[in-house]
Parts: structure tokens; C-alpha cells; sequence
């Protein structure tokens, strides 16, 4: 019973092994080109002898290996079958795919109870963990699509996506200069900095934080779909009026953010700076800035996701034939589904880079926190 525990995913990767060999072929009948027997057996023998090392006392790091490799060499063979049979697979496939997902869990169990004793293998695992869930997701997205014979137009596989991707990079390319590098970081830029500039004036001048917050946080919920046709109408169908709904959705969160950041320095800290005769302003530098960073990156990191879906939402609404968010909106209307994902795949790299970057940005500026020491 312990050894089960220690290992369920092994288990239960076994009992779906053999309730597979109980209902198969993997492929219906009609099929173009159906599984062979040798194939059948070599993913049931991967998956079958992976799960039983699973219960033994190999090594962390090799026990790792060998579970890495059983479940995806074992899916890889799996999805390559799958190709010129949309449509036709059958339980027993399904079974052989969630037996396979199952050692791969059991990888990502053991990988997560490592503890390398050099940095650079620290680090390693913290990105190979999450890699290995993301590409599990596409991995089941392909065989669900495919295997299951979703129409394209709902739900177009990974594979169909990434040829479009391929395909059609100068067409993303172009969207990309005109939605990021023009709308997006100026807007970001120009919000976040005025933000924070106001917020100073607002720390300092009684009448604008009175004034001024409660306000910010009504404009801060108008929905998007509301400002950006009259950003449109104001400043016309270029990149400018999509910066300036950026502008407005990324200055409310810096300005409130800061604001409450300003405000946590503690008041024995205040006292003492008052003691050393310290004015306003060498305070704000020497100690309410620096107890304000953790507050400011928070806005940072929420304003470059912000910023991103503003100017794309934007665009929706007036752009010249260049653009994210026009891409979308003209290739959903020809029933490009692939384009579209192809869009929405790049959108979500480029705001994880950004998030990455001002969150990298974070831990060397405020190294100091209790949050980047451990502790």
C-alpha cells in the first residue's frame, strides 16, 4: 500500500494500460491508416515498464530520466498515429494518452522534490517544471482536436496553429510594430510615468489626494469598450488614439499603487528622519520611495498586461489595415481561426516577455524585500 501511495500516478497509469488492451484497436475500424501491432506494443511496454520503475528506489534524477522519456516518446508515437486519422480514435487511444500524461505528472513530482546544490541546476528545474506542464497542454489540445475530430473552425490543433505562425511572419511582424512598439510602449511609458509623477504631487498636496483618488478610481472602472471609440473619434485611426486608451487604463493603477506605496513606511522610520532634520523631499528619497518600490512594480507588472489588451481591444474599433487587434477582427470574419489563434499565440508571448522583464527588473531593484530574500 506505501508503494502505491508513493507513486498513485504509476498505478494509475497501469490500470490504463490495461483497460486499453481491453478495448482496443486504437483506431476505429474505418480508419485510413490504423495503428500496428508493433506500435501498439511498444507504447503499451514504455508505459507499462515506466509506471512499475516508478515504484522503486532508482535515484531521484534518474527515476526522472526514464519517467521523462517513457511519456513522451509514448505520446510522440501516439499523435504521429493520429495523423490521416482525424476523427478515429477510439477509447483505448484516450486511455494510452491519459497514461502517458500520468508519467508525466509523476516526472514533474519527482523533479519537484529535487534540491540541486548549484544555482544554475536551481534554475534549470524551475523552468523545465513549467515547461513541461505547457507543452502537456498542447499535447492534449493536439490529440483532443485531432483524435476526437473537432471541427477546425472551433478549435483549430497546436500543429495547425504553429504552421500558420511559420507561415506568416511577415504579416505578425508588421502587427507587432504597429500594436507594441507604437501603441503599447508609448502608451505604457506615458501612463506609468504621469501616473507617478501625479502621485507625488497628490503625497505632497493634501487637496489632489483628497480630490484626485476617489476619481481615479471611477475612471479606473469605465469599461474599454467605452473609451476607445472616442479615443478613436479624438485623436484619429492611428496608433495614437490606441496609446491614448493605454495611457488611461495603465495611469490609475500607477497612481494608486503609489500612492499607498508612499504611505508604508513605517512611522518610527518617519520620526527618525524628521530627528536627523531631513525635509521633505530627501525623506521621500532616502526612505518613502524605496518602502514605495514593491507597490510601484505591482503597478508595473499589472499595467504591462493592461497596456496590452487595451491597445488591442482599441484597435477593434478603428485602425489602418495593420495591427493586432485588426488582425483579429478581419480574420475571425473570413473564418481565419488559425490566424486568429496564430494572433492571440503571439500576444501572449510578447505580454509574458514584458511581465518577465519588469519582474526581473524588480528583483535586482528591490533585492531588499523580504519577498526576493526568502524570507
Amino acid at each position: 500500500m506505501t508503494l502505491i501511495l508513493r507513486s498513485w500516478q504509476g498505478a494509475a497509469a497501469v490500470v490504463l494500460c490495461l483497460a486499453a488492451l481491453a478495448s482496443l484497436p486504437l483506431m476505429a475500424a474505418d480508419a485510413p491508416s490504423p495503428f500496428g501491432t508493433g506500435t501498439v506494443v511498444l507504447v503499451f511496454l514504455m508505459i507499462a515498464g515506466a509506471a512499475a520503475i516508478s515504484f522503486t528506489k532508482l535515484s531521484q534524477p534518474l527515476l526522472a530520466t526514464i519517467l521523462f522519456v517513457a511519456a513522451h516518446l509514448a505520446v510522440w508515437l501516439l499523435l504521429a498515429g493520429i495523423a490521416g486519422n482525424e476523427g478515429k480514435a477510439t477509447l483505448a487511444f484516450f486511455l494510452m494518452l491519459a497514461a502517458s500524461w500520468l508519467l508525466a505528472w509523476r516526472c514533474v513530482a519527482v523533479l519537484s522534490h529535487l534540491r540541486p546544490k548549484s544555482g544554475a541546476g536551481d534554475t534549470f528545474l524551475r523552468l523545465l517544471i513549467p515547461a513541461i506542464f505547457g507543452v502537456w497542454i498542447l499535447i492534449l489540445w493536439e490529440a483532443a482536436t485531432r483524435g476526437a475530430g473537432i471541427p477546425f473552425i472551433i478549435l483549430p490543433p497546436p500543429s495547425a496553429i504553429g504552421a500558420r505562425l511559420a507561415g506568416s511572419v511577415p504579416i505578425l511582424w508588421a502587427d507587432v510594430q504597429q500594436t507594441i512598439f507604437k501603441a503599447v510602449l508609448f502608451g505604457y511609458v506615458v501612463g506609468c510615468a504621469s501616473g507617478f509623477v501625479v502621485a507625488i504631487l497628490a503625497d505632497r498636496i493634501a487637496f489632489l489626494r483628497r480630490g484626485l483618488l476617489p476619481i481615479g478610481n471611477m475612471v479606473s472602472a469605465l469599461p474599454i469598450i467605452g473609451v476607445a471609440p472616442i479615443m478613436v473619434m479624438w485623436f484619429g485611426f492611428d496608433w495614437q488614439s490606441k496609446a491614448a486608451v493605454v495611457i488611461i487604463m495603465t495611469f490609475f493603477p500607477m497612481l494608486v499603487n503609489t500612492v499607498a506605496g508612499l504611505a508604508a513606511s513605517g512611522a518610527m522610520e518617519r520620526d527618525l528622519m524628521r530627528s536627523y532634520a531631513s525635509d521633505y523631499w530627501q525623506t521621500l528619497v532616502k526612505l518613502r520611495l524605496p518602502a514605495a518600490m514593491p507597490f510601484i512594480f505591482n503597478a508595473l507588472k499589472i499595467n504591462s498586461t493592461l497596456a496590452l489588451i487595451g491597445a488591442i481591444v482599441a484597435e477593434f474599433f478603428g485602425t489602418p489595415i495593420v495591427g493586432m487587434g485588426f488582425r483579429i477582427s478581419t480574420e475571425i470574419g473570413r473564418m481565419n481561426v488559425d490566424m486568429v489563434w496564430a494572433e492571440i499565440a503571439v500576444a501572449a508571448l510578447i505580454g509574458s516577455v514584458f511581465y518577465g522583464v519588469v519582474a526581473l527588473g524588480e528583483r535586482a531593484t528591490t533585492f531588499w524585500h523580504p519577498s526576493n530574500r526568502g524570507g
